[in-house]
C-alpha cells in the first residue's frame, strides 16, 4: 500500500494575518505547527470569501476584531514537516489592524505575545510566518 493521498483530496485554502495592535504585532504558538510560533488563521469554508474567513478565524481563535485587512502574499505549503499532519495548503497572508489587545485564545493557541517585527524574528517561527514577517519589514510596516 502506498502513502499517496486519495484522488479526491485537494489543497486546502487557508488565511492568516500578521495583526498590528496597540502593543505591537500578535504572534501565537499553536498546537498545529509542532510548537513553532505563527499567526492566527485557518481554513476558508465553502461559500466564504477570504476576508470573511480571516475575520471569522480571528474571532474564533483570539476573540479580536480586525480591520484594514490587506492581502500581501500567497504561499504554498506542500506536505510541510512543520505542520502537524500531512497536508497541502494555499496560504493567503494578510496584514491587518486591531484596536484590542486582550486575547481570548481558543484551544489551538498555547501562548501569545505582542512584539515588534524585529523581536518576532527571535521566536522559533514556522518558516511561512518568518517569510510574512520579513515581507512586512521590507514594506516598512514597523
Amino acid at each position: 500500500m502506498t502513502d499517496l493521498p486519495s484522488p479526491i483530496q485537494r489543497p486546502l485554502v487557508c488565511v492568516g494575518a500578521l495583526l498590528r495592535g496597540p502593543a505591537g504585532y500578535l504572534i501565537v504558538q499553536t498546537t498545529k505547527w509542532r510548537g513553532a510560533w505563527g499567526v492566527p488563521g485557518g481554513k476558508v469554508e465553502y461559500g466564504e470569501t477570504l476576508t470573511d474567513a480571516l475575520h471569522r478565524e480571528f474571532l474564533e481563535e483570539t476573540g479580536l476584531d480586525i480591520r484594514g485587512s490587506r492581502w500581501v502574499q500567497t504561499q504554498e505549503a506542500v506536505r510541510s514537516p512543520e505542520f502537524y499532519k500531512d497536508s497541502h495548503m494555499l496560504l493567503f497572508d494578510y496584514l491587518a489592524e486591531t484596536e484590542g489587545q486582550e486575547v481570548t485564545p481558543n484551544e489551538e493557541i498555547v501562548q501569545w505575545a505582542w512584539v515588534s517585527l524585529e523581536d518576532a524574528l527571535t521566536y522559533p517561527l514556522n518558516s511561512f510566518t518568518r517569510t510574512l514577517i520579513e515581507l512586512a519589514q521590507t514594506r516598512g510596516e514597523e
